[in-house]
């Protein structure tokens, strides 16, 4: 209907614009009927005055009673003109104001009686399918009224008590051990310091324990060592309580509640850096190598379910004939229901299959070019003063990296398992709004325009703050002093970490 009423005013556009038309040529023709006369009038005149004038000779009157006949001769052909132009036009206006636009206003007030129509059907089904719900809606909320009635709180923490608790005995008192006699000490199970083989432990600034606290934000544990199998670690010792340092302690348990409560915080967390971006299903939010990794992860996950229910129809083909040959062991055609589905299910991910394969061809040749026009757009000084070209400085600053990071994590004490996973997850999202913080600094090296969606240029010896260490894609990401987040060639950096 809104592509009839479009043609329609469009119809009565270009009649209006026709009988315009036609009003500017009577217009002309009128004009020059007008200028026409007034040459002719003078003409006539020039030529009487010459009659009249002694001194004037004959040629000279001829010729002017030539022109006045010719011009008289030219104002009555626009005269004619003129008038079969306005004869022309007058019945151009009649037609448009009595048979074409009410025919046009027809036709819209046709079409709208029948937008009309439609509508109030429309209305009346939205009317009837909304009495029908209203009671199912009802009957929902007096169950969600019971049930909130019926919340038991303390039971509901029991349960989760129960659900959670390790079981484990409280380690005891630490003794004091005395370094200065020369003595034999005996080892305590209960001691923290003393392992269980009695070894005494190396104590210093590099193995002090540190405080934890259940709701503090330094130092939190992480989750337990696994074994192989995916358990975990089994303790020191085999029939006994197990040791403070192996096993289970309260704070993992306590991350494993918050895992189990909040398990969508995790996915909350990984966003934060990447707040006001529109993630998007071919991925085209992330630089060009990520999205390639990411699109080649979805394909092979696509294709081993395909491959699935490919083997699952043919498993539910020989059953069937397996029925079909033996009917005492089933009916053949109760497998129907499950084979249609796995036929849908097959056509959906071949379809998946091949949109994603569409889009990596797309990210692989994205790649490509965006490695050929940084190539060929950037080109690096052939003999820098005093730098060193992008693959040495960046294996330099990787060796600086690493060694930092060694040193790091020498001097750090070796707490125990996974310090930086949070306890209380949901508290952390609820109260830490503050935008991420730079993990170090950095110095671009060359210059960089960031033509790419997801990356940001850089000038050469721009100071920028390290948000995100490069993956292994060959990309960082960084902030800009003046604003903005993007990734950069991670070879185009000088990169110092806090």
């Amino acid at each position: 209907m809104k592509q009839e009423r479009k043609m329609h005013l469009q119809e009565g556009r270009r009649a209006q614009q026709q009988l315009e038309s036609g009003f500017k040529q009577l217009e002309n023709s009128k004009r020059k009927f007008e200028r026409d006369c007034r040459e002719a009038e003078k003409a006539a005149q020039t030529a009487e005055r010459l009659d009249q004038d002694i001194n004037a000779t004959k040629a000279d009157v001829e010729k002017a009673k030539q022109q006045a006949h010719l011009r008289s001769h030219m104002a009555e052909e626009s005269k004619n003109e003129y008038a079969a132009q306005l004869q022309r036009f007058n019945r151009d206006q009649a037609h448009f104001y009595f048979s074409q636009m009410p025919q046009i206003f027809d036709k819209l007030q046709d079409m709208d009686e029948r937008r009309t129509t439609h509508l109030g059907a429309g209305y009346g089904l939205l009317s009837e399918a909304e009495l029908q719900v209203l009671p199912i809606i009802t009957k929902c909320l007096e169950g969600m009224k019971v049930a909130a009635a019926a919340v038991d709180t303390k039971n509901d923490s029991q349960v989760l008590i129960e659900l959670h608790k390790s079981g484990f005995a409280r380690p005891g008192d630490v003794e004091f051990e005395d370094f200065s006699q020369p003595m034999n000490r005996a080892p305590s199970d209960s001691s923290l310091g003393t392992p269980s083989d009695g070894r005494p432990e190396l104590r210093g600034p590099a193995r002090s324990r540190a405080k934890r606290w259940p709701f503090g934000k330094k130092n939190k544990p992480r989750p337990p060592p696994l074994s192989p199998l995916g358990g975990p670690m089994p303790s020191a010792l085999p029939n006994g309580p197990p040791s403070p340092r192996s096993g289970l302690d309260p704070l993992a348990i306590l991350s494993e509640i918050s895992k189990s409560v909040k398990p969508r915080l995790a996915s909350f967390r990984s966003l934060r850096g990447s707040r006001g971006t529109v993630v998007t299903e071919d991925f085209s939010h992330l630089p060009p190598e990520q999205q390639r990794k990411r699109l080649q992860q979805q394909l092979e996950e696509r294709n081993r379910e395909l491959q699935k229910e490919v083997d699952q129809r043919e498993a539910l083909k020989k059953m069937k004939d397996v029925y079909e040959k033996t009917p005492q062991m089933g009916d053949p055609t109760s497998l129907e229901p499950q084979i249609a589905e796995t036929l849908n299910n097959i056509e959906r991910l071949k379809l998946e299959v091949q949109k994603y394969e569409a889009w990596l061809a797309e990210a692989e040749s994205r790649v490509l070019s965006n490695r050929g026009d940084s190539l060929s757009r950037h080109t690096r000084p052939p003999d820098p003063p005093a730098s060193a070209p992008p693959d040495s400085s960046s294996s330099s600053s990787s060796s600086n990296r690493e060694s930092q990071d060694n040193k790091e994590s020498s001097e750090e004490p070796p707490l125990e398992e996974g310090q930086d996973t949070p306890i209380y997850t949901e508290f952390d999202e609820d109260f830490e709004e503050e935008p991420a913080s730079p993990i170090g600094h950095c110095v671009a090296i060359y210059h960089f325009e960031g033509s790419s969606e997801g990356t940001i240029s850089m000038a050469e010896g721009e100071d920028l703050s390290l948000m995100e260490e490069d993956k292994g894609d060959g990309w960082t990401r960084v902030r800009r002093k003046q604003g903005g987040e993007g990734y950069v060639p991670t070879s185009y950096l000088r990169v110092t970490l806090n």
